[in-house]
């Protein structure tokens, strides 16, 4: 049962960054934009997201389930604020480039985990290649976006 408690916390934990998306969401501002032609579709974003938080919250579990608070953790949690963090500067502050800057820095984060995690638990760190993968291609669209206008 503990494992369970512990997981839900991760799971909740994930939740709440990932409420950020739905307290600030793109609207009419970011549909005006100039965008790269390779640009998902606007549903591709929550059901990649969708996924994505649930290996962030299984990977962070797995990882302190086998270290504790180690520096993958501390990575896990300065990731998931940061983030939380992207969405309102993006689209609540309309900041492309400070946006941008968070995500340089989130994208630090999940390598570090990636690195930090392999030694306590292998299986977390392949958990969050997707998530490498996914911050990677949202980097080069913000990075487009914020050239484009």
């Amino acid at each position: 049962m503990r494992n369970l408690g512990s997981l839900v916390v991760f799971a909740a934990l994930v939740a709440a960054a990932a409420s950020s998306g739905s307290a600030f969401t793109p609207g009419e501002w970011y549909a005006a934009l100039n965008k790269p032609s390779w640009t998902p579709p606007n549903w591709v974003f929550p059901v990649a997201w969708t996924i994505l938080y649930i290996l962030i919250a299984i990977a962070g579990w797995l990882a302190w389930r086998a270290g504790g608070w180690t520096p993958a953790i501390r990575a896990w949690g300065a990731g998931l604020v940061l983030n939380a963090l992207w969405s309102y500067l993006m689209f609540g502050r309309h900041d492309i480039a400070l946006a941008l800057v968070d995500l340089c820095a989130l994208w630090a984060t999940v390598i570090v985990f990636i690195i930090t995690a392999w030694p306590i638990s292998r299986s977390a760190s392949y958990l969050f290649l997707p998530y490498f993968a996914w911050v990677t291609f949202a980097g080069a669209l913000n990075f487009a976006v914020w050239q484009m206008n």
